[in-house]
């Protein structure tokens, strides 16, 4: 019915009083926003790591298990995300908590610009909310950090086997199919940088310490990248607590999820936690841009 967006409002005037028609516009009028809102996020997509695949870690902070719950609700958050972009995701590694949520989990994620659209979400995330945990039903605030590195593909590092220390054991979870009889989980501790890894989900040995070793590769290069360029570090060294945070969620007294560094904002925290992340990481892609603008400007001054 509709060729280009400049022929949409000569089209409702047409059909002002035709509500039938006015649905199909309807339609028309969302596909045409959806593929506008794909464009723009494609031209923000413009760094060397933003097409490629990347980790994502999550890591609980101050708070106790009201923490661990947080890191689960996050560790949800990210796979509707990625269900709802088409993103393939895998947990190849989860720590569960002592009486609920996670201490811990890694994801793998697969997809077109998958760490571009992803790296913002690098930092430290709280929750405030009145605790299910807590009899009294007092507020609390929880701290969770996200770590996010690209896979580097293209690059090859240089390991020395004596550098690494590795370590297997039997792969934790809920039971049933998850919990091996043996140990296959990999841990992997590179020697010089302290960096560890680890992977287990997969049943296989070999195949838990090629996924760990891919990642360990990823977490080097990043290191590499950033000892060559500080200006540009990709990891943002914070502790997980108060006053740290790039992003809050405040299910009460109040609703409000709020990004510190864009300033934006949603009053539908449940939204957001079932991964309707978009307008955040729009939000991001362009703060990111004007603020290295304003550093070159300033530079070159």
């Amino acid at each position: 019915m509709c060729r280009t967006y400049d022929e949409l409002p000569e089209l409702i005037e047409l059909f002002a009083n035709d509500e039938q028609e006015l649905q199909k516009l309807n339609i028309e009028m969302n596909r045409f926003y959806k593929n506008m809102h794909s464009l723009k996020i494609a031209l923000l997509l413009s760094k060397p790591h933003d097409h490629v695949y990347c980790f994502l870690s999550i890591n609980s902070g101050a708070g106790g298990t009201e923490s661990q719950d947080w890191a689960l609700m996050l560790l949800r958050m990210y796979m509707r995300f990625c269900e709802h972009q088409g993103l393939a995701v895998e947990v190849i590694d989860e720590q569960p908590g002592e009486e609920a949520g996670i201490k811990s989990a890694t994801l793998y994620i697969k997809g077109e610009n998958a760490y571009g659209l992803f790296k913002g979400e690098q930092g430290v995330h709280r929750l405030v909310r009145i605790s299910p945990f807590d009899a009294n039903k007092r507020r609390h605030t929880s701290f969770v950090g996200i770590l996010v590195i690209p896979e580097e593909p293209e690059i090859t590092i240089e390991i020395n086997p004596n550098d690494l220390r590795i370590d297997t054991y039997r792969a934790g979870g809920a039971g049933g199919q998850h919990v091996n009889k043996t140990d296959s989980a990999v841990r992997i501790t590179h020697i010089p940088t302290g960096i560890v890894v680890q992977c287990q989900n997969q049943r296989s040995q070999t195949q838990n310490k090629a996924t760990a070793l891919k990642m360990l590769t990823a977490k080097l290069a990043q290191r590499a990248e950033e000892d060559r360029n500080a200006q540009h570090a990709g990891v943002e060294k914070r502790r997980i607590e108060w006053g740290s945070q790039i992003r809050s969620y405040v299910l009460q007294p109040y609703k409000m999820v709020k990004d510190h560094r864009t300033d934006y904002e949603s009053y539908q925290p449940d939204l957001v936690l079932n991964g309707d992340l978009m307008p955040f990481i729009e939000a991001f892609l362009i703060w990111e841009g004007q603020t290295e603008a304003a550093v070159l400007s300033t530079n070159k001054s």
